[in-house]
């Protein structure tokens, strides 16, 4: 593997799981990563349990890692829901969950927040669903930004109706974001999401690195990891970093092999701590 000098994390929502949700943030340790993101860890929930959310907190801290980022409630992701941001129903199920997001956020350190823009539904035009969305947007990155930390827009595949397809899509919304006075939100690169819908991973790069603020990857098609599939991820990652990314890279991938540790022998394990 070519060294690239930038740093890896582990997805413990995605890896890992044939494990126990609170079990992975110690075996990623383990693996030897000093750091974990993970998806909302309540799908049906928005507003946990203050014991669920110490229970959280009390796993990632006695493991010994860095949470570096975590998504915001999105609902059920293998259900009909892909993000509530931007369906009127179900918004406020997102304007709940931000502060008690952030309020994880800011026991371990967490610099990132991901915020899955919503499906296409019926009884709601595109055009209110865009404006919510960038709404509700603006008002997590108020929030974020009483810790220092970012919220993150990305881009999408699979058969859902999610509206934010191409690189291009997502930015428009960071750029719209911004211009309306949220100057701490950024793009969320996922090369996997990108080329399974088509889009161009070179031009992405070149186009969008500026506003680039976190990168995830999985090998395509497959959503294995890198070495599974067919996507070239170590020269994409060699051209982020070529032209100035410096942040963390996300493994969010779904190991072909039989155990997760298995599935990082792409990785030497000197690459994997958080200084390296």
């Amino acid at each position: 593997m070519t060294d690239h000098g930038l740093r890896y994390l582990v997805n413990c929502s995605i890896l890992f799981g044939e494990l126990p949700l609170l079990e992975r943030p110690a075996a990623a340790k383990a693996a030897g990563f000093d750091a974990v993101e993970f998806w909302w860890p309540w799908p049906d929930q928005p507003v946990p349990s203050d014991r669920d959310v110490d229970s959280f907190v009390s796993a990632v801290q006695d493991a010994g890692v860095q949470l570096v980022g975590l998504n915001f409630f999105a609902g059920d992701l293998a259900g009909p829901d892909c993000g509530v941001l931007s369906i009127p129903d179900r918004v406020r199920e997102f304007r709940d969950n931000v502060d008690v997001a952030v309020g994880i956020g800011e026991r371990l350190g967490a610099s990132a927040f991901n915020a899955l823009f919503g499906n296409r539904v019926d009884g709601a035009s595109a055009q209110e669903q865009d404006e919510l969305g960038r709404e509700s947007i603006a008002a997590a990155a108020k929030a974020a930004s009483t810790i220092g930390a970012t919220v993150l827009v990305e881009s999408v595949s699979g058969p859902k109706p999610y509206p934010l397809r191409t690189a291009a899509d997502a930015v428009s919304v960071v750029e719209d974001v911004r211009a309306a006075g949220a100057d701490n939100v950024a793009f969320l690169l996922d090369l996997f999401h990108l080329a399974s819908n088509g889009d161009d991973l070179d031009a992405a790069i070149r186009a969008h690195v500026d506003v680039t603020g976190h990168v995830q990857i999985a090998d395509a098609p497959g959503r294995g990891e890198p070495g599974s599939g067919d996507l070239d991820l170590q020269r994409h990652l060699g051209d982020l970093a070529q032209r100035g990314y410096a942040g963390w890279v996300g493994l969010e991938y779904k190991p072909t092999t039989t155990t997760t540790p298995e599935s990082f022998a792409w990785l030497p394990r000197e690459r994997r701590a958080a200084t390296a």
